[in-house]
């Protein structure tokens, strides 16, 4: 039989899907399964997005320009003004999601054996971008007990190598909500020029930042216009994941020229994803205020919730619409699979997250999963519900 490729046997299995069969033998059995496993909102997309892809008449479906349609990044330069960043069309290329984006970034300004620095726990399939472009991901620990926030720069410092090429950021975080402030980011903003690397940030949860705090962007920081990337994306802003467009942004010329290589070899990005996401832009601001304002509560749900079950912790996030939270667990690889094929409350059960997956070192997230609040509050509430009566009889409960 021919051999497989090592670096197919290093891909690591996403954390987020791969209890999907289990999902599904359940259902099969009749019990109903609350989605807390995945960041698909259940928001109603945008109608004018909608409604351009209805509309759509051209004669054909044709290839875009590797860089994405010029009309787009024209608006998209636009939409970042707003925000105070200085970016024009040319320092935009589109991708098939922020996934494709980053993909370009890491292949864009490392080789294999190169290394990027990225607090954890992160975006999971982070490790298989790293491992896709043959690269290392050096992981800084952050702790539940500081609501996971940015670890010592000293700890940053201890690890710098002549491999560094980047670090990476999620801003808010995916998987712990954590919202980084203008401080963090102008510390590790010394830090990329103190050590000549790039500073990528994945900015894709921008708009869900919560308790009137406010967003600030790697772009935004003075001195550093030859380090640093934005990752974004329409996923999550406007609720339609599977349109699978996103962008990176730089002004390094050198990086982006690189970048567009990549783009051009695989031609272009989607085309009738463009169009919805173009025509998105255009979204009235009060579908922004109702999204927060909805959010915000399921915010306040799990985490008051998540809190009152004995021997659980969970922090208070200040953006995205996740939680890591720590339970009374062995092993939550385990536990995530025993609520979906041995487990059922009222004919009902929680798929979540175990949090292993959102780590690089062996051994961390064993006892925390990451529950995703993407559901409406009265299902939220029935959600928790259902989690605290499995930790009543979870064989492998430790306290």
């Amino acid at each position: 039989m021919p051999k497989l490729s090592q670096k197919g046997k290093m891909m690591p299995a996403s954390p987020i899907r791969k209890l999907v069969p289990f999902a599904e033998e359940a259902k099969k059995r009749g019990v109903k399964v609350f989605h807390l496993n995945i960041g698909q909102p259940d928001i109603k997309t945008p109608e004018i997005a909608l409604q351009a892809v209805r509309n759509f008449s051209e004669p054909l479906i044709a290839y875009s320009h590797s860089a994405g349609n010029s009309s787009y990044r024209q608006k998209l330069a636009d939409y970042y003004h707003k925000y105070n960043i200085d970016v024009s069309p040319d320092e935009i290329i589109v991708g098939a999601g922020a996934s494709e984006a980053l993909l370009f970034t890491m292949q864009s300004i490392m080789d294999p054996g190169d290394e990027i620095i990225i607090p954890e726990p992160f975006y999971a399939n982070y490790n298989g971008f790293a491992t896709n472009a043959g690269i290392t991901v050096v992981p800084i620990n952050s702790t539940i007990e500081t609501g996971f926030g940015l670890p010592p720069i000293a700890e940053f410092e201890k690890v710098i190598s002549p491999r560094t090429k980047a670090i990476l950021v999620c801003n808010p975080n995916n998987p712990t909500g954590y919202l980084y402030n203008q401080e963090e980011l102008k510390t590790l903003g010394e830090l990329a020029l103190k050590h000549d690397l790039f500073l990528i940030a994945d900015e894709v949860y921008r708009e869900f930042c919560y308790d009137g705090l406010e967003h600030h962007s790697v772009m935004n920081l003075p001195g550093l216009d030859q380090h640093t990337v934005l990752i974004d994306s329409v996923s999550k802003r406007y609720s339609m994941c599977g349109v699978r467009i996103g962008v990176m942004i730089s002004k390094n010329k050198e990086l982006m020229a690189n970048a567009m290589k990549f783009a051009q070899a695989r031609l272009s990005p989607p085309s009738l994803g463009q169009v919805a996401a173009e025509a998105a832009i255009a979204t009235p601001d009060i579908y922004f205020e109702e999204v927060l304002a909805e959010y915000h509560k399921r915010r306040n749900t799990v985490y008051d919730a998540i809190n009152k079950i004995p021997g659980a912790l969970c922090p208070n996030p200040s953006g995205a619409f996740y939680v890591v939270a720590r339970l009374p667990i062995d092993n939550s690889d385990k536990f995530c699979q025993w609520l979906l094929d041995s487990f059922h409350y009222e004919n009902q059960t929680v798929m979540l997250a175990p949090a292993t997956g959102f780590y690089s070192t062996p051994g961390r997230g064993l006892d925390e999963v990451r529950i995703s609040y993407v559901l409406k509050v009265e299902d939220l509430q029935q959600s928790i519900k259902i989690l605290g009566e499995a930790l009543k009889v979870y064989p492998g409960r430790t306290r």
